[in-house]
C-alpha cells in the first residue's frame, strides 16, 4: 500500500563499499600552490590524510550500526518514498518534534541529541521534557527518494514533512531546524500553523527593512554581525552559485570521485563551524566521514544540490515572505553564517525566545549538542499544554 509505514534498516552492500575503497585508492590528486592550505578552497594535504583514513581506518559498518540504533521508517508521501528516523519516547505524554537537517548535512547531524530528547530521564534530564523525535531525510538526500520533476523547492519539502507527520499520526507537534531545515520548518509553520506548537530555529534569515540605515539604528555588535554576513556573501558562496545555476555540472564530478565529494563537503564543515580554521577541533574524522559516506552510498549529492536551483527558481531560497504567527525561538550561535538583528526577525516571526549562545556554529547539533538540547527543552516547556 502506498500509505504503508515500513521499518527501515540501513545496510550498504559490500559491493558499494568495495567500489568506494577502490576509487579512494585510485584518487588522482590535483596540484596546488605551496602553502596554499584552505585559502583556495581545499587543503590538499589535509584531504590526502582524510582520504587515506577513509580507505584504511574508517569503519562504515560501525557507523551504520550506530545509526541503526535509532528506529527508522520509510513511507510514501506525495509519490515520493521518504526516509526518517522516528525515535519514540518511552514517556506517553511526549511532545512530537520534527528536526530537519540542511546541506551539506544529513540525519547523522542529530545523533548526539536524539536519545536525550526522546528519553531525557536516561540522560540526566526531566521526564516532562520528553519528545517523540522525527528526523526526516529531505527528498533527494540520503535514503529518501529524489524528485525527478522540476518544481520541488523548499516549500514542497515542507509539504512533504507535513505529510510525513500526518502519516505518523501526529496532529500537533513542534519543529526545529537550521540551514534548509530552518527554511523548511518556517514554511511548515506558514502552511499549517494550526498543527504547530512552536518553531525553534538555529539559523534565522531576515532582510533589512526598506529605507533603514544600519549605521544609525543598530548596535556595534549587530553591525559587526551584518559585516560578517556581507564578507561571507562576497567570498564564501562560490558553491552556492554553482548549485543554484548548474547543479548537474558539479554533480557529475562529485558523484564519480569520493575524494572530490569529501573536499566539497568537509570544506563547509570547516568554514561554517566554530573551529578556528581547524576542522578536527570540532568534529572527529569519523563524524565527518559518516556524513560524507551517506552522500556517497546513496549517490545523492546531485539531487541534494538541486534543491538550491529549484528553490531559487521558485523564489523560496532565502527569507520567508510572510509572517509566522507560531511562537518562535531563535538560538544564535556566534559562528552562524547569518545573525540578523532581533528587530528585523520580529517582522517575520512571533519571537518568544532569543538566546545568544556562547559558542558554536552552523552545525550546532554536532558542535555543541548540550547547548542546543537545553535551548530546545527550555523553549518547549512553556508550550506543551
Amino acid at each position: 500500500m502506498d500509505d504503508a509505514i515500513e521499518r527501515f534498516t540501513i545496510h550498504v552492500s559490500d559491493a558499494v563499499l568495495a567500489d568506494l575503497h577502490e576509487r579512494l585508492a585510485r584518487t588522482r590528486w590535483s596540484e596546488t600552490l605551496h602553502g596554499a592550505g584552505w585559502s583556495d578552497g581545499a587543503d590538499i594535504a589535509f584531504l590526502r590524510d582524510l582520504v587515506t583514513y577513509w580507505r584504511v581506518g574508517f569503519d562504515w559498518r560501525r557507523e551504520e550500526a550506530a545509526l541503526n540504533h535509532f528506529e527508522q521508517i520509510t513511507t510514501r508521501v506525495d509519490g515520493l518514498r521518504v526516509h526518517a528516523i522516528h525515535q519514540r519516547s518511552p514517556e506517553p505524554d511526549a511532545l512530537p518534534l520534527v528536526i530537519t537537517h540542511g546541506w551539506p548535512g544529513s540525519i547523522a547531524e542529530f545523533r548526539k541529541i536524539i536519545s536525550p530528547l526522546a528519553d531525557p530521564v536516561a540522560h540526566g534530564g526531566r521526564r516532562e521534557d520528553a519528545f517523540h523525535v522525527v528526523c526526516p531525510s529531505i527528498p533527494g538526500y540520503g535514503f529518501s527518494e529524489a524528485p525527478r520533476a522540476r518544481g520541488f523547492d523548499i516549500r514542497a519539502a515542507a509539504r512533504t514533512i507535513a505529510g510525513l507527520m500526518e502519516r505518523l499520526g501526529y496532529a500537533r507537534y513542534g519543529a526545529q531546524g537550521g540551514d534548509w531545515g530552518a527554511m523548511a520548518s518556517s514554511h511548515l509553520a506558514l502552511l499549517h500553523p494550526e498543527r504547530m506548537v512552536g518553531l525553534h530555529l538555529n539559523m534565522v534569515l531576515a532582510p533589512r527593512p526598506l529605507g533603514e540605515d544600519p549605521a544609525e539604528t543598530l548596535s556595534p555588535q549587530e553591525r559587526a554581525d551584518l559585516e560578517a554576513a556581507r564578507r561571507y556573501m562576497k567570498t564564501g558562496v562560490a558553491y552556492q552559485a554553482l548549485q543554484t545555476l548548474e547543479p548537474d555540472l558539479a554533480a557529475v564530478a562529485l558523484s564519480d570521485s569520493p575524494a572530490g565529494l569529501a573536499a566539497w563537503i568537509v570544506s563547509k564543515f570547516r568554514a561554517w563551524s566554530d573551529c578556528g580554521g581547524q576542522v578536527l577541533r570540532r568534529f572527529t574524522r569519523d563524524e565527518l566521514l559518516t556524513n560524507v559516506t551517506l552522500y556517497w552510498v546513496t549517490n545523492s549529492i546531485g539531487s541534494s544540490m538541486r534543491l538550491y536551483r529549484e528553490s531559487r527558481n521558485a523564489g523560496t531560497f532565502g527569507p520567508i515572505h510572510a509572517r509566522v504567527g507560531v511562537p518562535t525561538a531563535c538560538a544564535l550561535f556566534p559562528r552562524e553564517l547569518f545573525r540578523p538583528p532581533r528587530r528585523w526577525v520580529e517582522r517575520l516571526y512571533h519571537v518568544t525566545r532569543w538566546t545568544e549562545q556562547p559558542e558554536g556554529g552552523h552545525f550546532a547539533a554536532m558542535e555543541v549538542p548540550e547547548l542546543l538540547l537545553e535551548d530546545v527543552r527550555a523553549f518547549f516547556r512553556g508550550l506543551r499544554r
